[in-house]
């Protein structure tokens, strides 16, 4: 699989564990933007809808748990991905 190749060249040394927080986020993005550009030609196709919605609060809790356990790969996640940060309460 190409797209996996590219993910994992962009974690650092280019680590293969599927199960590894960082790469589970790469992967959930790379899975939004697909879903997003199908939405975008597609608006009333609902059950992507649900499937986005639930993957991004997949994302949403993975990011939560990456920024409580290591800081530091959590930025660097962000600013690789370009996506926004958490809110804080």
């Amino acid at each position: 699989m190409n797209i996996q190749k590219s993910i994992d060249a962009q974690l650092s040394n280019g680590n293969r564990n599927t199960g590894f927080t960082a790469s589970q986020i790469y992967y959930s993005t790379y899975q939004v933007s697909k879903l997003t550009s199908h939405l975008e030609l597609h608006p009333k196709d609902y059950s992507s809808q649900l499937g986005l919605w639930k993957l991004l609060g997949k994302r949403r809790r993975l990011l939560t748990y990456l920024s409580n356990t290591n800081t530091g790969l959590y930025l660097k996640v962000l600013n690789k991905l370009g996506i926004r940060g958490l809110k804080r309460r």
